[in-house]
């Protein structure tokens, strides 16, 4: 009950960084949960075999700490000089994991994402306490650089300026605080989850750092050219991995998971997992790769970019093949979906989402009998996952209104379903998870959060997308942001839809960094005179 306190403690902290704006109580908040979350593994794991050796070697724990340090410091420094490598380096960090053994098994966790949240909370804190009256004089002029972020194109602003964010209305106005309630409920059902250890790995490896991500990455000051360099680290680490993706296939080895390898030992097609871990992680990757892509062909003018767009965007999707990923196929067609409405007609594409859901459903009145369409092939054909799902809402059933706690899905659908000796992790539906773990209490929170999450991010669009009625010929009042804005939304829809296909939400970096930067597109952060 200690740790959950502590955990709650730590998710507080996140969640006054989601909502607060730039400043000192922010910066203090970022660092008491980066502060809080390894310290709370730790006790969560005490007794493990990698903490048992750093609590025997006190020279190896200081040694590590140092390099963590100097590694932080460095970041910092670099972000104080060039704060648009905050942002390129976190989208850089976002696919690479390392293998750590955590609680008996091998976890893969996203260690360079927590170098480099590290460093920008060090940055921040360097800001508000070591810079000039508090204030931030190399954040000023990268916010002010940014013509949307400062109307009145406040260059050499004061030093003793302070930040202020532009207000959202409507629904849009609850993302903040439903991203802050979304990791404070988690945190609070650590004190009845029937899997606590799982549920505290979850927020303080997952959670409670991304909220950190996010408050840095909404504190970022975008231009046009910041994002054309953001797109281009994008595509290509996208195309890098693809290569290495080309590589496993054609050689028919993989460089990880064994799982994966004894997989295609016994199927007639090879999946490949290029430095992701999971097939399906590298094709979610590479379909918010091939949106983004395909957002940047959209808008792009000059004949050379348009055909080194037009190749990558086919290299990328012939990449996602060789996942055979069910999922981001999925998530793909939505993303292009979503594109497609904000780009041209949102009418026409809604009908022919329409008109594809009808034709899929008399498909399967009319059709079913030839095709054997059953729940036993279904299960077959989804790995499973159709028992999962159904186990999933047999849990909700016997606990509807706050669920058998944070992480425990596991452990309750072996307790209640399946029987222990069944292989199963996460029910790889994100709202079954959800309603299982969080009741409907969490779904509430859930919805409501997409919800807001899409009213952010589609904020002020009618005044410039002709898919959502603007007049044609209107030219982009922020200088060339919305074709960014459009490809953070389609490439939001995206990510919604492989989480309701696969799993992740939350607990997946891209999500918070997408609705980071999409929100600070629709509201960016202002410098004003203190005074």
């Amino acid at each position: 009950m200690i740790a959950a306190f502590f955990g709650v403690i730590a998710a507080g902290a996140a969640g006054i960084a989601i909502i607060d704006g730039p400043g000192r109580r922010r910066a203090v908040a970022m660092a008491v949960a980066v502060l809080l979350a390894p310290m709370l593994i730790a006790g969560d794991q005490w007794d493990a075999t990698q903490v048992m050796e750093l609590r025997n070697s006190p020279i190896l724990l200081i040694a590590a700490l140092l390099m963590v340090g100097l590694v932080a410091a460095a970041g910092a420094a670099l972000f104080r000089s060039r704060p648009v490598m905050l942002p390129v380096l976190v989208l850089f960090a976002l696919p690479f994991r390392v293998p750590i053994g955590v609680g008996g098994e091998e976890a893969n966790l996203l260690m360079p994402l927590y170098l480099v949240m590290a460093a920008g909370v060090l940055a921040a804190l360097w800001r508000e306490f070591a810079g000039n009256g508090g204030a931030a004089s190399d954040a000023d002029s990268d916010l002010s650089a940014n013509p949307a972020a400062d109307p009145g194109n406040n260059r050499g602003a004061d030093p003793g300026s302070k930040f202020s964010l532009a207000a959202p209305r409507g629904v849009a106005s609850w993302l903040r605080p439903l991203l802050a309630a979304s990791v404070l409920l988690y945190a609070i059902g650590l004190f009845w989850s029937d899997d606590q250890s799982v549920g505290m790995q979850n927020l303080c490896f997952f959670l409670v750092p991304f909220a950190v991500v996010f408050a840095l990455m909404t504190e970022v000051g975008w231009t046009a050219r910041r994002l054309q360099v953001i797109t281009m680290a994008i595509l290509g680490l996208a195309v890098f991995c693809a290569l290495i993706g080309f590589v496993e296939w054609g050689t028919r080895s993989l460089l990880w998971n064994e799982a994966v390898i004894r997989s295609n030992d016994f199927h007639v097609y090879f999946r490949v997992n290029s430095l992701f871990w999971d097939p399906n992680v590298f094709g979610r990757y590479l379909a918010l790769a091939v949106t983004i892509g395909a957002a940047a062909l959209l808008w792009a003018k000059r004949p050379g970019a348009i055909w080194l767009l037009a190749g990558t965007v086919i290299l990328l999707w012939l990449a996602l093949l060789t996942t055979y990923s069910q999922s981001s196929f999925i998530a793909l067609l939505a993303g292009l979906a979503a594109l497609a409405a904000v780009r041209w007609n949102l009418k026409a594409v809604l009908g022919g989402l329409v008109a594809l859901a009808v034709a899929v459903l008399l498909f399967g009145s009319f059709a079913g009998g030839l095709v054997k369409l059953d729940l036993g092939a279904l299960n077959k054909q989804t790995s499973g996952r159709a028992n999962l799902v159904e186990g999933g809402m047999d849990l909700f059933e016997q606990r509807p209104i706050a669920g058998y706690g944070p992480g425990s899905f596991s452990a309750a659908f072996k307790r209640e379903v399946a029987g222990p000796n069944a292989p199963v992790t996460e029910s790889h539906t994100e709202p079954v998870t959800v309603a299982a773990e969080q009741g409907v209490i969490g779904l509430v929170v859930y919805f409501a959060l997409i919800v807001s999450a899409l009213a952010a991010l589609l904020s002020g669009f009618r005044k410039v997308m002709p898919g959502l009625g603007a007049p044609r010929g209107v030219r982009d009042p922020e200088r060339g942001l919305a074709p960014a804005r459009a490809a953070i939304f389609a490439a939001f829809v995206a990510v919604l839809a492989h989480t309701v296909t696969y799993a992740g939400f939350l607990d997946d970096p891209i999500t918070w960094v997408l609705i980071a930067i999409g929100y600070s597109l629709a509201f960016p952060c202002r410098a004003t005179s203190a005074a």
